[in-house]
């Protein structure tokens, strides 16, 4: 296991963070920084947020303070292979863990990227 800060989350204070459709988790804040969690599909791989610990409205208006990612080990399926990718992420009102969880018959990522633009203009559509 291995555990990375998420410097694009750090410091900044989000208006809004949704869940979009299990898919892409989106943070935005008031002078149109967006951070976004997303994996983009691609043929014989799956990845989506499995599970919320926490609320999401605990990271909203309030000074992100810790944001790290820990990833499972790749663990061997019939299919091919699966890993499990945590998001901690914690203000002063609380914390929420993001588990997102990925299947592939192995020659495809199962990574879940973290993007940010101030352009205001969302880098994944659903």
């Amino acid at each position: 296991m291995e555990t990375l800060n998420i410097t694009p989350l750090l410091n900044h204070t989000f208006l809004k963070v949704e869940n979009l459709d299990n898919r892409c988790v989106r943070f935005t804040a008031a002078d149109g920084y967006i951070v976004e969690m997303f994996h983009g599909q691609d043929c014989c791989e799956y990845v989506y947020l499995e599970d919320v610990v926490g609320d999401l409205s605990d990271l909203e208006n309030a000074e992100i303070v810790r944001a790290e990612k820990t990833t499972s080990d790749i663990e061997e399926t019939d299919y091919g292979i699966k890993r499990w990718t945590f998001y901690n992420i914690s203000t002063v009102k609380g914390s929420v863990t993001l588990r997102w969880c990925g299947s592939s018959n192995g020659y495809y990522s199962v990574e879940v990227g973290v993007h940010s633009n101030t352009t205001g203009i969302p880098t994944w559509e659903g």
